[in-house]
């Protein structure tokens, strides 16, 4: 082997006791010197258990950020990362997670977030139709509050029933809270989901808001609506310090709250509900017709007769549908289907 051909550290040891005036004939392994690679570190696959971890709820996100009340208790926030061993599981508003490391919260420290415990139920949505990767908007959530205004801007049937698509397929109980009734109080937009059991209730500036506190009393809450429809305004009803709040919650680094963060908020007498961002359109891309219906005990057993491929819409789509066999179910699986068909076609609210 030439002299180039030998390892770096090789060359330049020899080099070195050559400028002391040594012979080559008096080298051993002693005189070899090599740094270990990283392919040499040793490496194992065993984790660490963090037995003493805490349990916390997550309550925003921020930039690789999480802020994090421990014990679901609000007035113990502190600011948290993600811990190597969970690569990039993702982690989001609603989730429970364990966490080490310093919980003081005090300024400027910084706890671990370790595990994240599987999530009760999931409101997902794409961007679109057509775009295969899902992003988890909530999770854990126990309900959707469905925020539309009767006017200004008009209410869309379209976005309520995919809103109400994905709540069923992900576990909440979806809730229809209509703002702006007063500028259209003949409205008979409600009465298009007299069929689906749906609780409506109103959440307009001259409402009150007993019937709200109730539906929401010790439950975690997420609320969805597109921009305008006085969803903020609820918030602050609800919470008179959310304005404060949102920034003290989701200021976990240099950010600040925007209409781009989704950000849970405690109310007063229990209970959290989770702000998230104006949306634009609800992609679906994730759910199957078979996902809705097995959200309706009173239908699900019924599909099990339906063809393969069935999208349980009836004929003449298809017309063996198992659903068309129930008796007495007419306007209860036309209002299902109505639903369904919202599923097959998304349109963009700006």
């Amino acid at each position: 082997m030439g002299a180039d051909a030998r390892p770096r550290a090789i060359r330049s040891r020899r080099s070195a006791l050559s400028r002391a005036g040594r012979s080559t004939a008096s080298y051993d392994e002693s005189d070899v010197r090599i740094r270990p690679g990283r392919s040499s570190r040793p490496r194992t696959k065993t984790r660490p258990q963090h037995s003493n971890a805490e349990a916390a709820m997550v309550v925003s996100v921020d930039r690789g950020r999480w802020g994090c009340v421990l014990g679901g208790d609000p007035d113990r926030l502190i600011v948290a990362m993600r811990a190597r061993e969970l690569g990039r599981t993702p982690i989001v508003v609603g989730d429970q997670v364990d966490v080490v490391g310093d919980l003081s919260g005090k300024p400027d420290t910084l706890a671990r977030i370790v595990r994240v415990a599987d999530r009760r139920t999931v409101l997902r949505r794409t961007a679109d139709d057509t775009d295969p990767f899902e992003r988890i908007v909530v999770g854990n959530a126990e309900q959707l509050f469905i925020v539309v205004a009767l006017a200004d801007p008009p209410p869309r049937t379209g976005f309520v029933e995919r809103a109400m698509v994905a709540a069923y397929a992900g576990g909440l109980q979806p809730i229809l809270c209509l703002t702006k009734h007063d500028l259209a109080a003949d409205s008979e937009f409600a009465s298009s989901f007299d069929d689906l059991d749906l609780i409506i209730i109103y959440g307009g500036v001259d409402d009150p808001l007993s019937p709200v506190l109730e539906l929401l009393d010790g439950r975690l809450t997420a609320l969805i609506g597109h921009s305008g429809v006085g969803k903020s305004t609820l918030v602050n009803r609800l919470v008179p310090e959310a304005d404060r709040a949102v920034g003290v919650v989701s200021g976990v680094g240099k950010g600040k709250h925007t209409s781009t963060q989704s950000v849970a908020i405690s109310l007063p007498d229990g209970g959290w509900v989770i702000d998230t961002p104006g949306i634009r359109s609800f992609g679906l891309a994730h759910i199957t017709p078979d996902d809705v219906i097995a959200a309706f005990d009173d239908l699900a057993a019924a599909i099990e007769d339906c063809p393969r491929g069935c999208n349980h819409l009836g004929p003449p789509a298809d017309p063996e549908c198992a659903l068309d066999n129930l008796p007495g179910k007419g306007r209860r699986v036309a209002a299902i289907r109505m639903l369904l068909t919202a599923l097959n076609s998304n349109e963009s609210w700006s």
